[in-house]
């Protein structure tokens, strides 16, 4: 066990899937604005295309200068399927790759094994009941960067049918980001919203996603990156709020003081304090 691995994806709030076997999206998935992007060796490729995404992958990796390449994920597919352990092969021979996502995370042993493999900070996707229930060890885990949320195959997992505002992930959603603070890792990554084309469903997403204490989220779509950023952003209320906050504590010199006709003390100045770090990232 270890802490958390440092990495400019630590501070990444949108992370955009892009299909392996589509290696003429790279450039343009990196230059949509997205700070992260995740080239998808799993779900996004047919079965048939697996060997051929892998391989389209490690072609284009020289194109890449070492900016675009930090930014870069690979989506390897999980362990025990027939194509886990050529994709770790194939991962482990691209330089400065920024990390490794593993779905279907359900065990320290399983993280360790790609951790060693690559030597690339690993995000595990928790999608199944069994990687609910492992949680807090994933996260304590070596080699992790940060935790993310399969939230569709987990529902699928769990038999739920979750209405439009997955109050019934509300459970998860908590423990995710505990286990996260826990093992002093940075704010998980939550789901894909699946309305490509419909703005108020990411905002409702997103704006859940920060309500939760994420700090980022999944996107399947270019048209979503700004969207995300927006919502996972502090509001200029909510700035204007905290610059009040910081300005009445230095009046104060300590002790707790009111702003705005409510008391400030400790908890509220760290967090007005929180907001506006966010705001300058």
């Amino acid at each position: 066990m270890s802490g958390p691995v440092p990495s400019p994806l630590s501070l990444a709030r949108s992370f955009l899937f892009v299909p392996g076997h589509r290696p003429e999206r790279f450039a343009k998935a990196l230059a949509c604005g997205a700070d992260a992007v995740i080239v998808d060796l799993e779900d996004a490729v047919p079965l048939d295309a697996k060997a051929a995404a892998r391989d389209a992958l490690v072609a284009a990796w020289p194109a890449l200068d070492a900016a675009q390449r930090a930014r870069l994920l690979v989506r390897i597919n999980p362990a025990g399927t027939p194509w886990h352990l050529a994709d770790l092969a194939a991962v482990a021979h691209l330089p400065g790759l920024g990390a490794v996502m593993l779905p279907k995370a359900e065990s320290v042993q399983q993280i360790g094994a790609v951790w060693r493999s690559t030597q690339r900070p690993v995000l595990p996707l928790i999608e199944s009941a069994e990687g609910v229930g492992q949680m807090d060890a994933t996260a304590r885990a070596q080699g992790v960067l940060r935790l993310g949320l399969g939230h569709i195959d987990l529902q699928a997992d769990l038999g739920l049918s979750c209405g439009p505002d997955e109050a019934e992930l509300a459970p998860i959603r908590v423990a995710l980001v505990v286990a996260s603070r826990r093992a002093g890792l940075p704010a998980p990554v939550d789901g894909v919203t699946a309305a490509t084309t419909d703005a108020d469903v990411l905002a409702t997403d997103a704006q859940r996603s920060r309500r939760f204490g994420f700090g980022a989220k999944l996107c399947i779509h270019p048209a979503q990156v700004a969207g995300v950023h927006q919502a996972l952003a502090p509001t200029e209320a909510e700035c204007a709020w905290a610059e009040r906050v910081l300005a009445a504590e230095v009046q104060a010199q300590g002790g707790a003081f009111s702003v705005d006709g409510k008391m400030v003390d400790p908890p509220v100045w760290l967090l007005a304090r929180k907001i506006l770090q966010w705001h300058e990232r």
